[in-house]
Order: structure tokens, then C-alpha cells, then sequence
């Protein structure tokens, strides 16, 4: 068994470690790194084919532009003012096979040098629209390198339009070099960018998540230790909120566990003493069974006071560890006399007549509740123990220690009030009002009382609450709803012969 457990905790160690350590690769610091390059590549590329497209109309211009301004000094000088070898070098330097002038609709060639059986594409940069551009860009990409080209166009202000013949080995040849120069830069934009952007969401968002997270994993480790609970930032916005929350919540839980674990300590305990505490009763009971044959007038009268102490207290070892191991038992509920019962409370918190603490029991001779007697009497006998405690630490002899108890009755609903003269309540055990280990009203306390209390009226369909509590004076307040009459049973008993 030992040996199942320790592989147990390796295992649950290990899968702890594995969370903690999540491998670069799987991380949302590497997501978030390549996601940026690849948006910024896709921006990039979409702006990379009209770039392409700007690029190949200007390289035509600026051949078109060059050959105008040698056709506008051909034309205005003689027309054998260039040698042959003149002309050769000159189309030699401007890449083309002939220079034309189109001027009132007639096309007279300038110079040319070997002119090209057919001409495979013509093209017009006066009126070359986006989207052509684009598609030759592209078909000059792909499939150009050895077609002739035809580029006309009118340059600048002039009436005159100019052609020229040129191959496109040369466009594409340019192309290609500005393409791949554009694709370079576009990436080294985008590793730029996604840099400066990883860095800024590293230190908004990526860091404080990881943080969280380890805080998450820290703290799942050992939820008693407060130094794991994570500590928030100073921040006004959605990460500062989850960070509060995450804090607010763990310190929540480790509350919880912790009065969790104060009463499984406590059941721990009273199992060790619930068997002598048995024995101790059960010899009191004898005790008691001779007191009730001694025949003084005075003892008969207490004899059965006693018995039903001691019979409440036996039925309270034995049902002890209830309210931390399991539910109460469903109320036996009854017609009872409220002020008898009452009355037993006060019995049972033994004030006497001359006490500094007066008992004053307010409740008619003829009021009747529908309630479990003994577990109405739990709840009364905890509110009056809590508030004698109360008062008796409330130092001073010219204070007023009044305990009161009274009832009424609103259609089919019981309402019972406990009152005293005591302290008041503490902001802590106002806070913390009916949670057990939490709302101890004075030190050392448990807080069980006013949780044992809300549970019993609870599961008779009632509910109890903090009337008042201020310096002199604190008021519980209770309602328990009658039984709902079944419609059988109600039927029944209308048949029946009177």
C-alpha cells in the first residue's frame, strides 16, 4: 500500500512538473511570435503584387521617356544627323530594336536597328488601368523573358506619341531583382514588427498569464500556504481584474479548507471522547434513576429536570459528529407549547432567580408552533447560550443583562425572537453571520452555535437572520411555516363520523 502511494505521488509530481515546465515550441510566446510573421507576410503580400505592377509601368515610362526625348531632337534636326553605328549604340543603350513618332495619326520611325518579325504584346502606359497592370505584371513574371513588346504612349505635355520596340528580357530581368529585394525586406519587416509586438504582448498579457498560471499550479500544490497565493498588479485593465479575482479566490479557498480542516480536526477529537463521555452519562443516569426514589419533596421536583438533561445530553454525544460528518436528521415535527419549551431552556442555561442576567420569557401560555421539539429546542438553547456568553463578559454591575424570548403568529408562520441587552456583534462575526469556524462572536469561540442553528430551522422550511445588533441590544429573529396539510389526509378525516 505504501508503495501504491509514493508511485501515486510521483506520478501526480511529475504531471505537476510537466504543466509547470511547458516546452518553448508548445508555448503562446513561440503561437504568438510566429502568428505575427505570418500576418505581417500576408499583408506583405498583398501589397507585393501592386508594387510589382507600379514597378514594371515605370520601368516602361521611364524607356518610353528616354526614347522621346531622343525622337523630339530627331525630329526637330536633320534626319541623317545620327550615323548608323550612332543609332546602333543608341538602341543599344535604350535596350530596344526601333524608336517610332506617331504624330496626326501616322507612325515614322526614327531609328531602328533590326527590326523583329512581329511584336508579341502592345501596350499603352497612357491607359493601363490597375488591375492590367497587375495581370501583365504577372504573366511577365511567369512567362515572359522572350517576347517583343510594343510600349506607346504620350510623354509629358506633348501632342506627339512615341513607340518604342523592345524586348522584355530586360523588364524581367528587373523585376526579378526587385522582387526579391521586396520579398527580403518584406521579411525582415515582419520579424521586426513581430519582435516589437511580442515583446509589447510578452509584457502586457504573456507574462502575467504564465505568471497566474504558476500561481494557479503553486498554489493547487498546497492551498494552506498563504505565501502562494497569488499577488495582483496595480493594473486597470482586463489582466489586473483576473489577477484580483485569482487572489480573492484563493484566499477564499484556503479559508474554506482551512475551517474544513479545523472541523475535521474537531470530529477527530470528540470521536476520542464521544465513548467516555458515554460512560460518564450513562453513570449520571444511574445516579439519577436512585435520586428518583429518595423521597424528599424537593428532589422529586428536580429529578426530572435532570433526566431530561442527561437524556438531551446522551442523544448529543451520540449525534455529535453530525453536522461535520453527515446531514441532520429530517425534523419529527408536532404541536408543541412554545413557552414550556421555553421554559426548559432556561432551565437548562441554569440562571437562577437572582442572577445579574434576567430571563424573561415573553412567549403566551397558549401559543403553539409545529416544530421538531428537540430540535427547536437546539436552536433556542444555542441563541440564548450565545447571547449569556455575551452578557457575561459585558463588565460593569449598572449594565442592564436582559435575555428575552418572545413569538407570533402570521397566518401559518411562526416568528420567534431572541434578544439581549449584550455588546453587540463584532464586524468579523457580522461578516462572517452563520459560517462555522468564521462568524465566533468572541474569542476562542467556534461559531457552530448560529450554523447548527440556520441548518435545523433550515430543514423546516424556515430561515433566520440578524434582526439588530448594535451596542446594547442584538435580535435573531426565526420563522418556521406550518406543515402543508396533505389533501388525503384532510379528506379522511372529513369523512370520519363526529
Amino acid at each position: 500500500m505504501t508503495e501504491k502511494l509514493d508511485e501515486s505521488r510521483d506520478e501526480e509530481t511529475a504531471v505537476a512538473a510537466a504543466a509547470d515546465s511547458v516546452p518553448l515550441t508548445r508555448g503562446l510566446s513561440t503561437k504568438l511570435l510566429l502568428l505575427t510573421i505570418l500576418f505581417v507576410l500576408i499583408a506583405e503580400v498583398l501589397i507585393f503584387m501592386p508594387s510589382i505592377a507600379n514597378f514594371r509601368l515605370t520601368w516602361m515610362q521611364q524607356k518610353l521617356g528616354t526614347a522621346a526625348a531622343v525622337g523630339v531632337a530627331l525630329v526637330q534636326g536633320k534626319p541623317d544627323m545620327l550615323s548608323r553605328s550612332a543609332q546602333d549604340e543608341l538602341l543599344m543603350a535604350l535596350g530596344a530594336r526601333a524608336i517610332a513618332v506617331r504624330d496626326a495619326g501616322e507612325s515614322h520611325v526614327l531609328v531602328v536597328s533590326r527590326m523583329p518579325p512581329h511584336v508579341d504584346e502592345q501596350i499603352d502606359v497612357n491607359h493601363t488601368g490597375a488591375w492590367a497592370a497587375i495581370a501583365g505584371a504577372i504573366d511577365t513574371a511567369l512567362f515572359g523573358g522572350d517576347r517583343m513588346l510594343r510600349i506607346h504612349g504620350k510623354v509629358g505635355e506633348s501632342d506627339m506619341g512615341f513607340e518604342i520596340i523592345i524586348p522584355d528580357e530586360g523588364l524581367r530581368r528587373a523585376m526579378m531583382v526587385y522582387a526579391r529585394n521586396i520579398a527580403l525586406l518584406s521579411l525582415l519587416i515582419s520579424l521586426i514588427t513581430a519582435g516589437l509586438v511580442f515583446y509589447a504582448i510578452n509584457r502586457i498579457m504573456i507574462r502575467p498569464i504564465r505568471d497566474m498560471t504558476r500561481s494557479m499550479l503553486d498554489f493547487a500544490r498546497a492551498p494552506d500556504d498563504p505565501g502562494r497565493i497569488i499577488r495582483p498588479e496595480l493594473r486597470g485593465d482586463e489582466i489586473g481584474v483576473a489577477e484580483r479575482e485569482l487572489s480573492s479566490m484563493q484566499e477564499k479557498l484556503r479559508k474554506t479548507l482551512a475551517g474544513q480542516k479545523h472541523l475535521a480536526d474537531l470530529g477527530l477529537a470528540v470521536s476520542k471522547i464521544n465513548h467516555d463521555m458515554r460512560n460518564v452519562l450513562a453513570s449520571a443516569q444511574l445516579i439519577s434513576d436512585r435520586l428518583s426514589k429518595v423521597r424528599d419533596p424537593s428532589v422529586q421536583a428536580s429529578v426530572p429536570k435532570l433526566v431530561r438533561s442527561l437524556n438531551r445530553a446522551v442523544a448529543y454525544t451520540e449525534g455529535v459528529l453530525a453536522y461535520g460528518r453527515t446531514q441532520e436528521a429530517p425534523p419529527s415535527r408536532r404541536l408543541i407549547r412554545l413557552r414550556q419549551l421555553v421554559e426548559e431552556v432556561r432551565d437548562m442555561l441554569g440562571i437562577e432567580p437572582g442572577s445579574e442576567i434576567g430571563f424573561e420569557n415573553d412567549v403566551d401560555a397558549g401559543f403553539e408552533i409545529d416544530a421538531d421539539p428537540e430540535q427547536l429546542f437546539r436552536v433556542l438553547a444555542n441563541l440564548s447560550r450565545n447571547a449569556i456568553q455575551a452578557m457575561a463578559g459585558d463588565a460593569g454591575a449598572e449594565v442592564v443583562k436582559r435575555l428575552s424570548v418572545s413569538a407570533m403568529r402570521t397566518g401559518s408562520v411562526s416568528r420567534v425572537t431572541v434578544a439581549d441587552t449584550g455588546p453587540g456583534l463584532p464586524a468579523r462575526a457580522r461578516e462572517n453571520l452563520f459560517a462555522a469556524f468564521r462568524g465566533a462572536a468572541r474569542s476562542g469561540g467556534t461559531g457552530l452555535g448560529l450554523a447548527i442553528a440556520r441548518e435545523l430551522v433550515r430543514a423546516h422550511g424556515g430561515s433566520i437572520e440578524l434582526v439588530e445588533s448594535v451596542g446594547g441590544r442584538t435580535v435573531f429573529a426565526f420563522t418556521i411555516p406550518d406543515q402543508p396539510v396533505r389533501i388525503e389526509e384532510a379528506r379522511s378525516a372529513l369523512r370520519r363520523p363526529a
